[in-house]
């Protein structure tokens, strides 16, 4: 808005328009599906979407309603391929690099593609006081065997890919009993899919090994999947112009989190600018930006617009 308005105080017409787009529901909290909006615009929205309802049993249909917006209308919002040439968003950083650089800026060479699986490992409960150690099938010490290797194995790869167990359940909870059962969640990301399916599967192998050593049972379901994003070279190398025309030099990083991009890449050229953010926190209110950062990005981007747009 700001790079529009300034280009319009000045009375500039570019060769190509620019358009606005503010997208609703990219994180799909309420009816746990994503890229609502942006979705709507590149014209990939299942109908099933429609059906989704909400905790309080509220369905996407009944809530577009409610809002006065007609549901049967959704793929009238799809635009034509020849419509746009280029997508462009600015967005805080949400992780630490730009801040560990001492930069403001820094130009997004991918949005990390990402598997989700609820993982199992099934052993045998028993006394804590009355089995020896050389007979447990011990559920909990097989997770958390397999938990070191997770961290280990996925720092030894590089390649900006991460790995998380952010739930973990032990059954069946008392404390002197022996877990028979513990179920986690694993969460792995990347900027490539290759590099992250092959991570993805050698995990998957060492828990096997652990619960074959060990005499339990593992499984994994993999829940969620979406490919990792590549953003259009001709835009990053446009972008990386003009973020070292305002502060010297530009860093290349990946975007850890899912953003409306994922969705219009499908079908047009995206690019991405990363603004520093404090401590890389985001989605909290201890979010923030510097007014100076914002400032140097502005100038960027509207830099970027401006050679975009003159094509």
């Amino acid at each position: 808005i700001e790079v529009v308005d300034s280009l319009h105080q000045q009375g500039v017409h570019l060769a190509q328009a620019i358009e606005i787009v503010g997208f609703c529901d990219e994180e799909g909290t309420r009816f746990g599906i994503t890229l609502l909006g942006s979705r709507g615009l590149t014209g990939t929205w299942p109908q099933c979407w429609l059906e989704k309802a909400d905790a309080s049993g509220i369905s996407v249909a009944q809530a577009m309603t409610l809002m006065g917006l007609d549901p049967a209308r959704v793929l009238h919002a799809a635009r034509r391929q020849e419509d746009f040439s280029a997508y462009l968003e600015l967005h805080i950083e949400q992780g630490p690099c730009l801040e560990q650089e001492a930069l403001a800026l820094g130009v997004v060479e991918a949005i990390n593609g990402a598997r989700r699986l609820n993982c199992r490992f099934t052993g045998e409960a028993g006394h804590a006081g009355t089995v020896p150690m050389l007979h447990r099938r011990d559920a909990l010490a097989a997770a958390a065997e397999w938990m070191v290797i997770i961290e280990n194995a996925t720092r030894q790869q590089g390649g900006n890919l991460v790995a998380t167990v952010g739930e973990l359940r032990c059954l069946p909870g008392a404390v002197n009993v022996i877990p028979g059962e513990v179920q986690l969640s694993l969460d792995i990301r990347g900027p490539q899919d290759a590099p992250l399916d092959r991570l993805l599967n050698d995990l998957l192998e060492h828990a096997q090994a652990i619960a074959s050593r060990r005499g339990l049972d593992f499984s994994a379901e993999e829940f969620y999947r979406i490919a990792a994003t590549p953003c259009d070279i001709h835009l990053q190398k446009v972008l990386g112009e003009a973020v070292t025309s305002v502060q010297r030099r530009s860093l290349s990083l990946p975007s850890g989190a899912g953003h409306d991009a994922i969705a219009i890449a499908e079908r047009w050229p995206v690019g991405m600018l990363f603004v520093r953010c404090k401590g890389g926190v985001s989605h909290h209110p201890a979010e923030s930006v510097m007014a100076e950062d914002v400032a140097l990005a502005i100038e960027a981007f509207g830099r970027a617009v401006r050679t975009l747009g003159a094509i």
